[in-house]
């Protein structure tokens, strides 16, 4: 198990220098602002160009292929110059997948970003916001008020329904002929 580990991480690195992969730590190194306890999935792409313009809080989680973008250089040709602008992301917030986050955009404390949300102004905390260009569609407290709702009505799975729980092939079926028509929940 040890050794296994040890070639993972050496592959990893390998293929971090060959294919001249950007990691946290880079963009770190460069001045972008990562809080702790920060949950940031693969493929998110951060602006490597204005890096430093993008401050992360703490508790935060970005989805896969989320992307934060402090530049917009759509006035380029126009101008010959590009617009940028801070981005701001507040503690415990959720940023879905493919989420666009633009320049000068603050997302409030503990608000949600619908996956394939495109966010070009800031949005409060406490707040969910969807759509493209993002709105704000409810609080998150009432979100959570319908969730724990659902929550009683739906079916419920625990930890032997994930893939750190080594999830059976008959577990998989199970879970996916039962969420056919409904949505449920798992630790």
């Amino acid at each position: 198990m040890i050794i296994r580990r040890m070639m993972t991480f050496v592959k990893v690195r390998m293929r971090k220098y060959l294919l001249d992969e950007i990691w946290l730590e880079d963009y770190v190194k460069m001045g972008m602002k990562i809080g702790e306890n920060c949950s940031i999935q693969p493929g998110v792409v951060f602006d490597y160009t204005h890096c430093w313009l993008i401050k992360i809080g703490n508790n935060v989680t970005i989805a896969p292929q989320a992307y934060l973008l402090a530049h917009d250089a759509s006035t380029k040709n126009l101008i010959n110059m590009t617009k940028i602008g801070a981005i701001t992301i507040e503690d415990g917030v959720f940023i879905g997948a493919r989420a666009l986050i633009m320049p000068g955009v603050t997302i409030g404390s503990n608000s949600i970003i619908g996956a394939g949300s495109v966010v070009t102004k800031s949005i409060p905390a406490g707040s969910i916001a969807v759509g493209n260009p993002a709105k704000v569609v409810s609080s998150v407290e009432a979100y959570l008020e319908k969730s724990r709702s659902l929550l009683k009505m739906s079916k419920n799975y625990d930890v032997t329904y994930t893939h750190m729980g080594n999830i059976t092939a008959l577990n998989k079926n199970k879970m996916y002929e039962e969420l056919l028509d409904e949505i449920g929940f798992v630790v």
